[in-house]
């Protein structure tokens, strides 16, 4: 999980997750027609916590539908707070994956049967090493998968490095993609336009689901914490949490 541009003051109150008319207007869609039955489901994430923001309740759902589950976090996250005594990268390459599986149990998934896939991948400089990640991902796709991915224009730049590569490796495949926005969600509401709106679908999500999913994002106690000593901010900030109050998630086909 990465604070994009949150913290630094520019964005309006108005953003375009509490703002937009558009997101009234996008169409549902049942977890079962998302996914067809038999088919396994993967989910890419930039970063630890990454699946819990943007599917954490989907991941719920398509769980109780028996659907096998795999996780591919392609950082350790340990990058998160760079200049930190308080959370230093070694410290944080230990406690951040600690966190996730604290946070897979609150979503009640199977974690005696979840394949976890742990990249190693340097945060912070995705973009950098994006060549290597489309056959690193491929390699664990098969076709027939469907794979749930940060979008490609999410606005951070390892999310969206992450969104690229992950769409070459299922086209390499024969898997079939499906994009997930977190940060684009707090732009400003003026960038609105931006979002592909009809690629978007809505899936629903009861109260226990939402309920679960932000008792997820709570097991991050490092994403909670910024660092005051240095000035750092928290990673997950108030205005992200109020946002998975919302009972749906919204994926782009």
């Amino acid at each position: 999980m990465k604070p994009a541009t949150l913290n630094d003051g520019r964005h309006t109150p108005a953003q375009i997750w509490n703002s937009a008319p558009q997101l009234a207007q996008i169409p549902t869609i049942s977890p079962s027609l998302l996914v067809p039955a038999g088919s396994r489901v993967v989910v890419v994430a930039p970063h630890p916590g990454d699946e819990v923001l943007a599917c954490g309740g989907l991941l719920q759902l398509l769980s109780a539908l028996d659907h096998p589950l795999k996780l591919i976090s392609i950082t350790d996250g340990s990058a998160s707070h760079p200049g930190s005594n308080q959370w230093s990268a070694q410290r944080l390459s230990v406690f951040r994956p600690q966190e996730s599986v604290e946070a897979l149990r609150r979503l009640g998934l199977p974690l005696h049967s979840l394949k976890w896939i742990r990249g190693g991948f340097c945060d912070n400089d995705l973009a950098a090493r994006e060549q290597l990640l489309s056959p690193f991902i491929a390699r664990y796709l098969q076709p027939g998968d469907v794979v749930f991915t940060t979008w490609r224009n999410d606005g951070n730049a390892d999310h969206d490095a992450v969104g690229r590569a992950t769409a070459i490796a299922c086209a390499l495949t024969g898997a079939r993609l499906l994009e997930l926005p977190i940060w684009a969600w707090h732009r400003p509401a003026r960038e609105a336009g931006r979002m592909p709106w009809q690629c978007a679908r809505k899936v629903r999500l009861d109260t226990w689901s939402v309920a679960r999913k932000r008792h997820a994002a709570h097991a991050y106690a490092s994403q909670l914490l910024g660092d005051p000593l240095i000035g750092l901010a928290p990673m997950l900030p108030p205005v992200l949490l109020e946002r998975m109050r919302e009972p749906y998630e919204i994926v782009f086909l």
